[in-house]
């Protein structure tokens, strides 16, 4: 490291960012994730006992991913190098194995390197780690807020541990606030600031579990409010309101909060949930989502878990859809309420989902059976010398509209494919259903 590099690292501890100056330098300083971090647990032992293997923490922002990497880094006998994947080459990790070799073979000193954003990697760069992850050159530690499961490979998994890690509780962020009000060398202690309990209730409750949005939300307010007259500055539930603009929503279109949302929207109208149903529903208008991509769940739900129940509910939510494609935002929010209400409330049945399911089975697991003879098409030259369609009788011939023939091919006379409940409307097409065995031949 030369001079210039040692004096910017100075400089950012002491004017960087709050929530960088404030990052523990132990494991006793880090506050939440004890699910992984509590004494005894498998992360907590593997730290202390300076025996880490690859690992991939993986979180939601702000929940401690890269504070923990730099507790290794302070804690471990291992050279600590760290690179972030949206701006790191191939150039800069050759480099990094290079050095890596060069430690282990003059000094016998294992190297941890610490990939922040690791699933911006491309799989070529992921596999160009994967030999020295494998014969110990290298310690891996990635970060990430998506998915390891989707975003890193396959190989790499099975060679690292994962940790999740959760958003940090209303509790555990007022702890990091008041940390930061009191702590006169990494924290703002030294500006004499005091933290109402209504400001600091606010912040804990609308960072949703993001200590970093917490602790820029303070700092700005401690930054930009004036002294009172005792000389302190008051962090009230007005500044502190100012500070958070507006509620940071947590939802990746392309990542767990969007399928977590989204299940949950489904499995509301599912439920007979409308308030639920509602409220997931203003959770993805608000974070910006397609309403087209709404729109196309509400019909699958309408189909899939109302059905025959109540046949109106995919006439509504085809509305919906067609609507939404007309008005676009910000009215297109009043038919899709419209139709999430209606499916929600909907008498459910889910018997012609399973039917179709249960009949696709049925046809790829059975030869294909040759249609009845009675039933094949009539109306074209040589049908009547091949029999087809003789026999045929013509249901609105019959008392009822209907009469007793076989439609099935043979040997699947006895399939029952659709078992109609009792809920709403099909519980009219039972009945019919099973009066049908009074007519006869």
């Amino acid at each position: 490291m030369d001079l210039f590099e040692y004096m910017r690292k100075q400089n950012q501890e002491k004017e960087g960012p709050l929530a960088s100056r404030l990052r523990p330098g132990t494991l006793e300083e880090v506050v939440g994730q004890r699910h992984i971090l509590g004494e005894g647990k498998l992360l907590y032992r593997a730290i202390k006992a300076d025996k880490l293997s690859s690992v991939i923490f993986y979180g939601p922002p702000g929940t401690g991913k890269t504070t923990l990497a730099k507790v290794i880094a302070n804690t471990t006998s291992a050279c600590f190098t760290q690179i972030n994947a949206t701006s790191a080459g191939k150039k800069d990790m050759e480099e990094v194995v290079k050095q890596a070799k060069d430690h282990r073979g003059m000094y016998g000193r294992k190297t941890i390197l610490f990939i922040d954003e690791i699933h911006r990697f491309n799989k070529g760069q992921q596999d160009y780690l994967l030999p020295f992850v494998e014969d110990g050159t290298l310690i891996l530690i990635g970060a990430t807020t998506e998915n390891p499961y989707f975003e890193v490979n396959g190989a790499l998994l099975s060679r690292s541990v994962i940790f999740e890690l959760k958003p940090l509780s209303t509790d555990d962020i007022k702890v990091l606030l008041l940390r930061t009000v009191t702590d006169e060398v990494k924290g703002m202690g030294s500006y004499g600031a005091v933290i109402d309990p209504d400001a600091l209730d606010f912040l804990s409750d609308i960072s949703n579990g993001d200590a970093r949005a917490a602790l820029n939300a303070l700092e700005l307010g401690i930054l930009t409010t004036e002294r009172s007259s005792d000389g302190s500055i008051h962090i009230t539930l007005e500044v502190a309101e100012e500070c958070i603009q507006k509620r940071a929503v947590r939802y990746d279109k392309s990542g767990d909060s969007h399928y977590d949302t989204i299940s949950a929207f489904i499995k509301s109208m599912r439920g007979s949930d409308p308030d639920a149903a509602i409220y997931y529903l203003a959770r993805m208008l608000y974070a910006g989502e397609d309403i087209r991509f709404i729109a196309r769940r509400i019909m699958i739900c309408a189909s899939e878990d109302v059905g025959m129940a109540d046949p109106n509910a995919l006439n509504v939510a085809v509305s919906a859809a067609l609507a939404v494609e007309r008005l676009g935002m910000p009215e297109a929010r009043i038919p899709l309420a419209e139709a999430v209400v209606y499916v929600a409330t909907a008498p459910k049945s889910n018997a012609s989902y399973l039917a179709v399911n249960q009949a696709l089975e049925t046809v790829k697991n059975t030869r294909t059976a040759p249609v009845p003879a009675h039933l094949q098409d009539a109306n074209y030259r040589s049908a009547g010398k091949l029999g087809r369609g003789a026999g045929y009788r013509y249901a609105h011939d019959y008392p009822g509209h209907y009469v007793k023939q076989q439609y099935l091919p043979d040997g699947l006379t006895e399939e029952r494919f659709y078992e109609p409940t009792q809920n709403g409307y099909e519980k009219q097409v039972r009945a019919y259903l099973e009066s049908l065995n009074q007519y006869k031949n």
